[in-house]
């Protein structure tokens, strides 16, 4: 049995946005999910006109647990099966700790973690029934490192990685596998959001495209990796924190992070 249906999270831009375009590429048929409506739709016809595929776009916030709940009613009540999941949407808060918008915080709890286990345990549980799905979890090379001014955002992408690689083994024999891709530094609107855009150290670090994070993203999900790490250098990055001390590490991060003095 092929794989017809892939759902992406944060479809709208970056990653996801470079993700969905290469899976409608390969013949998915998508649905979309962000919360910039306009940006869905006018995606989504582009992806129809250019590949003739089936584009559904649902337009929520996804740290609205109720949200997902419509979410995963609807697919089942339009008979739309998805056999691949990527769970892209994320975002960074930025800045001292306790000085930080405690709501924003939480905030990133609820997108980077609540939300893309919650998405995982419904379709999951659905795809090992039917004994076939790839799932695709987008996490971060900061997964592997503590970074003061980001302790949060580190935090919560050391749980996808954790997560991800457990629940591998766990599915291991249903015909469900699950990848979990390790960017590093990459060209998208991430920084921006974060406010870490200006950052004078962070902005010596190399940065590849969206293009290259999703399509080598893709390529290891398609072959069922359990780990993906694009870049060379951001592989690199990968091992020093397993082999320096985890001190060093965390006081390298901070000097790179560092709000600057006003």
């Amino acid at each position: 049995m092929a794989l017809t249906t892939a759902l992406i999270t944060g479809a709208s831009s970056g990653i996801g946005y470079e993700i969905s375009k290469l899976l409608a590429e390969q013949g998915h048929d998508l649905v979309l999910v962000a919360r910039r409506e306009e940006h869905l739709h006018q995606f989504a016809a582009s992806l129809r006109k250019d590949f003739a595929i089936e584009v559904r776009v649902i337009a929520i916030d996804i740290t609205q647990l109720e949200k997902i709940d419509r979410l995963y009613d609807t697919l089942r009540k339009e008979n739309i099966p998805v056999d691949i999941l990527v769970n892209n949407a994320g975002l960074g808060v930025w800045g001292a700790f306790t000085a930080n918008d405690t709501d924003a915080e939480i905030n990133q709890i609820q997108l980077n973690i609540t939300a893309l286990t919650y998405l995982t345990k419904l379709f999951a549980t659905d795809m090992v029934k039917r004994g076939l799905g790839k799932i695709l979890n987008i996490a971060s090379v900061a997964g592997f490192m503590p970074s003061p001014y980001m302790a949060v955002y580190n935090a919560s992408k050391a749980y996808v990685v954790s997560f991800s690689e457990a629940l591998r083994v766990e599915l291991k024999g249903t015909g469900v596998s699950v990848t979990v891709s390790c960017p590093g530094p990459t060209a998208s609107e991430f920084h921006q959001t974060a406010g870490t855009d200006n950052l004078k150290l962070l902005k010596l670090l190399p940065a590849m495209s969206c293009e290259q994070v999703a399509r080598v993203s893709v390529a290891g999900m398609h072959k069922r990796k359990a780990l993906v790490v694009p870049g060379v250098i951001n592989r690199v990055m990968t091992l020093l924190p397993r082999i320096a001390p985890r001190w060093l590490v965390a006081f390298t991060l901070k000097l790179i992070f560092k709000p600057p003095k006003r």
